[in-house]
């Protein structure tokens, strides 16, 4: 066992656990942060995105070793009122189904937009392509993007273009 710090949401960390054991599974069981779903454990469905740094991260596959000192953000953390414009993107289009891939999703999508403020379909599609949504609701999802990308450009720059990591 090790102790590891990072912020997590804008909020300071201490944990203590084994230097390989997956950001997913302290997330999940030991910090009792469960919007970030375990998928498929190998990186392969993206279920588990979180950012770290402000990147769309596997956190299936990403150690404790490798977060120590980061700022890691959950879909708990991604705004502070619990609902940016990807979140309401996502319901105005009318994006879940099952919704397990979600947060993955709208994870990903959020560091898409803040890294490109007026993605293509191209850009999404590549950003979000190796994600698995059984229920097939990709058109939505590209849709939803868009949308939020449009709603963000609408505002004022305040944080990220996706609502923001604070």
């Amino acid at each position: 066992m090790a102790q590891f710090n990072f912020t997590l949401n804008g909020k300071p960390q201490r944990v203590d656990v084994p230097a390989d054991m997956p950001l997913l599974w302290v997330l999940r069981d030991t910090l009792s942060m469960t919007g970030t779903k375990f998928g498929c454990g190998m990186a392969l469905c993206g279920s588990c995105t979180v950012h770290v740094e402000g990147e769309a991260t596997r956190s299936c596959i990403t150690t404790m070793a490798d977060v120590a000192g980061k700022r890691v953000t959950t879909i708990e953390g991604l705004s502070a009122n619990g609902l940016n414009a990807i979140q309401q993107a996502w319901i105005d289009e009318e994006v879940p189904q099952c919704g397990y891939c979600q947060t993955g999703m709208i994870m990903t999508a959020s560091a898409l937009l803040a890294a490109k403020k007026n993605p293509t379909d191209a850009d999404i599609d590549e950003a979000l392509g190796d994600h698995i949504c059984r229920c097939g609701t990709y058109p939505r999802i590209r849709r939803a993007v868009h949308l939020a990308a449009k709603a963000a450009a609408a505002k004022p720059a305040r944080g990220s273009a996706a609502g923001g990591e604070r």
